[in-house]
C-alpha cells in the first residue's frame, strides 16, 4: 500500500468507501508534540466534517486553553488521509488542523499550524519556495521499563535481552550475544537481535505512504536501532515524524516490547538524537550547492550562520527536555561545540560529502534530538537560517578537527550549546524576535512554551531529590 494523492474533501470521501473504512480517526497533537485523536463511525464521514469540525476540550490539552475558554475544533485535512496500519477494523486516519470556533480562525498555538505558516513565510521572502527536511529520529528497544515516584521513593528499571548488563544473567539458557557499550554499530545478527522488528517497522512506515532509506542498530547497547526516512517539505516531514513514532512504539508493542525516544535513558552510552537535514529549492533548483567551503553556495553558508548564531535559543525548541541535556554533554558522540564542518561528526552543523549530485547538497543540523515537537522544530530551524540569509550573517571559520580531541584553550574558543533546559529558555527568553517574523510564532506561544516547560518540567525536576544525591550524600 502507498500513501494515496487525495487533494480534496471528494477525493478523501471517496478513499474512505474504496478501502471499505469503518471507522474514522482524527488526530491532531498538543504543543509539547504528543498525539491526541477521537473517533468516529465512517458514516460520519461528509463534507461538513472537514468545514466544522468536531468540537474537543481544549483545557484538557497541554499548554492550550483555559477551563473558562475551553471549547475548540478539530478539522481533518484532506490531503493527509492514510489508512491506520495499527488499528484492527478498517480505519481511515487524518491529521486535523485545530481552530477556535468563537473566531473561526487557526489556533495560534497548534503546532501544525506554525508549520504552515513558517512554510507560507519561506515563500513570502523571495528567497526560496520550498524547504525540504530529512529527519533522523534515533530510539532503543527495550524488553521491560519500570518507574516510580513517590514522596519517599523513586526508581527506574529498563531491560533489554541485549543488554551489556544481562552477560551474566541466568536466562535458560543465556546465549551471549550482547552487545558492550559504545558497540552497537552495527554488527549482524545474532547480535543484532532486532533486525526483523525494525524490518516490520520498515515496511509499516512505507504502507503510509513514508519512504524508509535505511534501518540498522545504532551505537548504544540495549537496543538503540534508528531507521532512516526519505527527506519531504518541512511540513509533510513533520507529518512523516509523527506516524513514525506511532508506528514505531506500536509494532513494538505488538512484539510485547516498548519504545522510547527520550534522548538519554542510559547512563554512560550514547544517547539518541535528531540529526535533521535541511536544503533549500526555488522553482525546482537547490539553493545549497555552489563554489564555497565544501561545495556550498553563498546561501547555504549564511544559512549555516543563522542557525550558529540563535543555536543556545533554537535547542529550547530542539532540545526540549530535562533528559536532552544529559545527551548534550562530551564523551559520546553528542555535538555540544556550536561549529560546522564538513564530514565532521563532532560539530553542530555538518556538511554530508557522500553524494556528488548538486540536488542532494544540504546542511545537517547534529544538536535536535527526538523529544521534540518536530513542527515547532523544523519551523524554527527554518526561521533561523533564514536570518541568517537575511542579514547576510558570516559562519566564521569551518572547524575541522575532531572538536573532542581540542585543546581546553582552542576548545574554549568556540561557543557552547546551553548545559541545560533552564539556560536554553533563558535563551529563548532574550533571543525570539527571529521567530517571530511573518507571524510564524507568536508571543503568546513562545509564553506558553516557556511557561509550561518550567511549571511542569524544570520545577518538578528540581525540587525532586535523586538516588544518585542519596548516594552522595546521604551519609554527609
Amino acid at each position: 500500500m502507498t500513501a494515496p494523492s487525495v487533494s480534496s474533501i471528494k477525493e478523501a470521501i471517496k478513499f474512505a468507501a474504496a478501502n471499505d473504512a469503518k471507522m474514522i480517526d482524527l488526530k491532531f497533537l498538543d504543543l509539547p508534540g504528543t498525539w491526541q485523536h477521537l473517533t468516529i463511525p465512517a458514516h460520519r464521514l461528509d463534507e461538513g466534517l472537514f468545514e466544522e469540525g468536531m468540537g474537543i476540550d481544549g483545557s484538557s490539552m497541554r499548554a492550550w486553553q483555559t477551563i473558562s475558554a475551553s471549547d475548540m475544533q478539530v478539522r481533518p485535512d484532506p490531503s493527509t488521509a492514510r489508512m491506520d496500519p495499527i488499528a484492527k477494523v478498517p480505519t481511515l486516519s487524518f491529521i486535523c488542523n485545530v481552530f477556535d470556533p468563537i473566531t473561526n480562525q487557526p489556533y495560534s498555538r497548534d503546532p501544525r499550524y506554525i508549520a504552515q505558516k513558517a512554510e507560507n513565510h519561506l515563500k513570502e521572502t523571495g528567497i526560496a519556495d520550498t524547504a525540504f527536511v530529512g529527519p533522523e529520529a534515533e530510539f532503543f528497544i527495550f524488553d521491560d521499563i519500570r518507574y516510580e515516584l513517590t514522596p519517599y521513593s523513586s526508581f527506574f528499571a529498563v531491560d533489554s535481552q541485549e543488554g551489556a548488563w544481562n552477560t551474566g544473567r541466568g536466562e535458560g539458557p543465556n546465549l551471549g550475544y550482547k552487545l558492550g557499550y559504545k558497540k552497537g554499530y552495527f554488527p549482524v545478527p545474532p547480535h543484532d537481535s532486532l533486525h526483523d522488528l525494525r524490518t516490520e517497522m520498515a515496511l509499516t512506515l512505507e504502507q503510509v505512504g513514508i519512504a524508509v532509506d535505511v534501518h540498522h542498530h545504532e551505537v548504544g547497547t540495549g537496543g538503540q536501532s534508528e531507521i532512516g526516512i526519505k527527506y519531504n517539505s518541512l511540513l509533510k516531514s513533520a507529518d512523516n515524524l509523527q506516524w513514525f513514532k506511532y508506528i514505531i512504539k506500536n509494532i513494538a508493542r505488538r512484539h510485547h516490547k516498548t519504545v522510547t525516544f527520550m534522548p538519554k535513558p542510559l547512563q554512560g552510552d550514547n544517547g539518541s538524537g535528531m540529526h535533521t537535514h535541511l536544503s533549500l529549492w526555488k522553482g525546482g533548483r537547490p539553493l545549497f550547492p555552489g563554489e564555497r567551503y565544501a561545495g556550498l553556495s553563498e546561501t547555504a553558508l549564511h544559512f549555516v550562520a543563522g542557525i550558529l548564531d540563535h543555536a543556545p535559543a533554537l535547542l529550547a525548541l530542539t532540545n526540549p527536555t530535562t533528559n536532552s541535556y544529559k545527551r548534550l554533554v562530551p564523551g559520546y558522540e553528542a555535538p555540544i561545540k556550536l561549529a560546522y564542518s564538513s564530514r565532521n561528526r563532532s560539530s553542530a552543523v555538518r556538511i554530508p560529502m557522500v553524494q556528488a549530485s548538486p540536488s542532494a547538497k544540504r546542511i545537517e543540523f547534529r544538536t535536535p534530538d527526538p523529544s521534540c515537537n518536530g513542527y515547532l522544530a523544523f519551523a524554527a530551524i527554518l526561521m533561523a537560517g533564514l536570518d541568517g540569509i537575511e542579514r547576510q550573517l558570516d559562519p566564521g571559520d569551518p572547524v575541522d578537527k575532531n572538536i573532542y580531541n581540542l585543546p581546553p584553550v582552542e576548545a574554549d574558543k568556540i561557543p557552547s550549546a546551553p548545559a541545560s533546559l533552564e539556560e536554553a529558555l533563558a535563551c529563548l527568553v532574550d533571543d525570539h524576535a527571529f521567530l517571530l517574523r511573518g507571524d510564524v510564532f507568536t508571543e503568546d506561544v513562545i509564553e506558553s512554551w516557556i511557561n509550561y516547560k518550567f511549571e511542569n518540567e524544570i520545577e518538578p525536576t528540581r525540587m525532586r531529590p535523586t538516588p544518585l544525591e542519596y548516594q552522595l550524600y546521604f551519609d554527609i
